[in-house]
């Protein structure tokens, strides 16, 4: 019986389907093979834009350290374990965060952290006194887990997962706090940004701030920022009035950081330590 397959017109050569079953068996011999693999499907139309940025975010993730990721010491909102139960929920509720590191006698100790869900059952009782109520928040304080900040992403990703737990204090070589790093920090860096219910969607891209200034938007295109503020900055290289604001900057500024551009007072008004998300603008008219 004969064989009424395809065959290769080029022997020498594999077919795109026998690389990526390669991936499989064995083959390729090496990320940059995987990854052309993984890319080529895109081009063929197999895999989709979200798809490739997925598997290009799992596979970078193994080069990543978490020093690259955490939310550095100087952004942390944290508790004092000496404050009372009103301080603390003022803390909770002014951050929307849901877990908060709890320090002990100096900013190095770190003593536990706290869950917002744990302090909002808490507050509920409505038996405890005061005296009550402060040693109950003791009782609700949790265990806490340190990572060094050379550890690999990869490997904190599965020690979440394996001890479910979903954030770690960030140490220094000398056991001092750097920062701290949680599960989201980890999946954003392999799915993109993560919006949650305190990510306001409908956000206006500028809008007046009251003072005499705009909060504007980092994602705002620069066309749109332009036409608004009379400005000229080029597209060629960014998309954003974010991209051109950094790159001025030459690094990632932090909140309050300021700059002038073509007669505009520049200050970051939102930022974490890998991106800016708004800024505060002011023109000489508002001065």
């Amino acid at each position: 019986m004969s064989d009424d397959r395809p065959t290769s017109r080029n022997p020498g050569k594999k077919s795109f389907l026998e690389r990526l079953g390669g991936a499989f068996t064995g083959e390729p011999k090496d990320r940059e093979e995987l990854l052309a693999i993984v890319q080529e499907a895109h081009q063929n139309e197999i895999l989709d834009d979200d798809s490739l940025r997925i598997m290009q975010g799992a596979m970078n993730v193994s080069d990543l350290h978490v020093r690259d990721i955490m939310i550095p010491r100087s952004q942390m909102v944290s508790l004092e374990h000496d404050e009372t139960i009103k301080e603390w929920t003022a803390k909770v509720v002014s951050s929307g965060h849901s877990r908060f590191p709890v320090l002990g006698e100096s900013n190095d100790e770190v003593i536990g952290v706290l869950l917002a869900k744990d302090l909002l059952s808490l507050g509920l009782n409505a038996d405890f006194n005061e005296e009550e109520m402060q040693k109950a928040l003791k009782s609700i304080v949790r265990s806490v887990t340190f990572v060094p900040e050379a550890k690999r992403v990869n490997v904190l990703l599965r020690d979440f997962r394996r001890n479910r737990s979903h954030m770690a204090i960030v140490v220094d070589e000398y056991r001092g706090i750097s920062g701290l790093v949680t599960i989201e920090d980890v999946l954003e860096e392999i799915v993109g940004e993560i919006e949650d219910e305190h990510d306001d969607e409908a956000i206006a891209n500028i809008e007046q701030d009251g003072n005499g200034g705009y909060i504007v938007q980092a994602l705002t295109p620069i066309d749109d920022f332009n036409d608004h503020f009379d400005t000229s900055f080029s597209d060629e290289e960014f998309d954003t009035i974010g991209g051109v604001i950094m790159h001025n900057f030459g690094c990632v500024p932090k909140r309050d950081d300021t700059i002038e551009l073509d007669d505009l007072k520049i200050r970051v008004t939102t930022a974490d330590n890998r991106r800016v998300k708004a800024f505060e603008i002011k023109t000489e008219s508002s001065d």
